[in-house]
């Protein structure tokens, strides 16, 4: 047997520390929570009066579960570890929340999770979770693992959770800070469904007019050897170089597009595709709003959990989407100066709107910055709202009135020629 010491908060969230005696880390952390304590940390004091043999088995047993969770971990040389899409992550934030709430410590939560996952993905990430918690570790350092599905918003929402003692109400908030995110996104792309229907299938058609039917056209004008007018001859050598030379042109399209992605990806592309799209015509007020209310959310959550106002631009810095704002949240922070004005120095950078920096400084003055941020967020996601209604009602329209001069322009062309010639037989 060993003695294990312990860090851990009751229910009121008070800090709890004590020691038991168990025969691994295992049945440590389990005694812990049966004694209706959320651990914190956990680490072997000493041994029992028992032989040096019999306390040195004990500890190479208690090792066993994390050098298991070690090997989880690594997934094995070559092989990516399992990534949560949005969804899927805060699908799983909600199963851990409502398993908390009905009375659960959180090693059981998360071995019913694991016994009852259809996500291979969301069962390899609990699975190794479950080890790590019983093995001793706090959720948001076992966390840490998994950078790629759990932001630093995140796993810094819940270390708070774990210091305050409230894992449960964190959870929450976390689930409806994502909720509001998603649904964000979701108008960004639903805005762009329907021009991307119009885009294609006004691409098909144009294709399926040049290659096979101008052609048709062209053999018949050719065989009455007649002259042609201007707009008829630039439509059949265009025709002719899409049945040549297409196949050419579509490589370089993709040549292109592959290269645009590589660029935009690198530090310096994606800071210039950033600004163009906060300057884009018709896109740039739905771009600048949905990141706008991303930052007021993001930093109004973490300062409500009590994160430190430097921190939490730090890490609201990391989450956001768009670089050049992201820049200009590290300026802010550098210019700093107090620890608790960010007004002031977001203001100096002349990037944020006016109306956010004012409402930050009123809610800085009357001591309350997280209910300010709350109400900049839902300001913004209303204009959200309203960009996007309006960004779809102009596009629809503008999509169509392209498409047609496209068809026109065929058609015309070819009407051109064939009045042309049936003046030419009557004389």
């Amino acid at each position: 047997m060993a003695e294990f010491s312990y860090s851990a908060r009751d229910r009121e969230g008070t800090k709890v520390e004590g020691r038991v005696t168990a025969p691994d880390r295992r049945a440590a952390f389990a005694q812990v929570e049966r004694l209706g304590l959320t651990p914190v940390s956990l680490g072997e004091a000493g041994a029992a009066t028992s032989s040096k043999a019999a306390k040195t088995e004990p500890a190479k047993k208690s090792a066993t579960p994390a050098a298991r969770g070690g090997k989880r971990l690594a997934f094995g040389k070559g092989a990516r570890a399992p990534k949560l899409k949005l969804r899927e992550m805060l699908i799983l934030s909600r199963e851990i929340r409502d398993l908390l709430s009905s009375g659960m410590t959180l090693s059981e939560a998360l071995s019913t999770l694991a016994a009852h996952q259809n996500n291979p993905a969301a069962g390899q990430i609990v699975t190794a979770l479950r080890d790590r918690i019983i093995a001793g570790s706090s959720l948001s350092g076992a966390l840490t693992q998994w950078s790629d599905t759990f932001s630093p918003l995140y796993i810094s929402m819940v270390r708070s959770g774990e210091a305050s003692g409230d894992l449960t109400g964190v959870l929450d908030r976390v689930c409806l800070h994502y909720e509001r995110v998603m649904a964000a996104r979701e108008k960004v792309i639903q805005a762009m469904i329907y021009p991307m229907i119009i885009v294609v299938v006004g691409a098909a058609t144009t294709g399926f007019a040049m290659i096979f039917v101008v052609p048709r056209f062209a053999a018949t004008f050719k065989s009455l050897n007649a002259a042609l007018p201007l707009p008829t001859l630039m439509l059949i050598n265009g025709s002719n170089f899409l049945i040549h030379w297409g196949w050419l042109l579509l490589i370089f399209l993709v040549a292109g597009i592959m290269g645009f992605r590589k660029f935009i990806r690198t530090p310096k592309g994606a800071t210039w595709w950033h600004g163009r799209l906060l300057k884009m015509p018709l896109a740039k007020q739905i771009i600048a709003s949905d990141a706008y209310a991303q930052f007021a959310r993001t930093l109004g959550v973490l300062m409500a959990n009590g994160v430190p106002v430097l921190q939490a631009l730090s890490i609201v810095e990391e989450t956001m989407g768009n670089k050049v704002l992201a820049a200009e949240i590290r300026e802010a922070r550098n210019r700093v100066t107090d620890g608790t004005s960010i007004s002031g120095p977001l203001a100096a950078g002349k990037v944020f709107p006016p109306l956010l920096t004012q409402m930050l400084a009123v809610g800085e003055k009357t001591g309350d910055l997280s209910a300010a941020l709350g109400h900049i967020a839902r300001r913004y996601d209303e204009e959200l709202d309203r960009y996007v209604k309006i960004f779809t009602s102009m596009l629809e329209p503008i999509m169509i009135l392209v498409m047609a001069l496209v068809v026109g322009f065929i058609a015309v062309s070819l009407l051109l020629a064939v009045f042309s010639l049936t003046s030419a037989l009557k004389i």
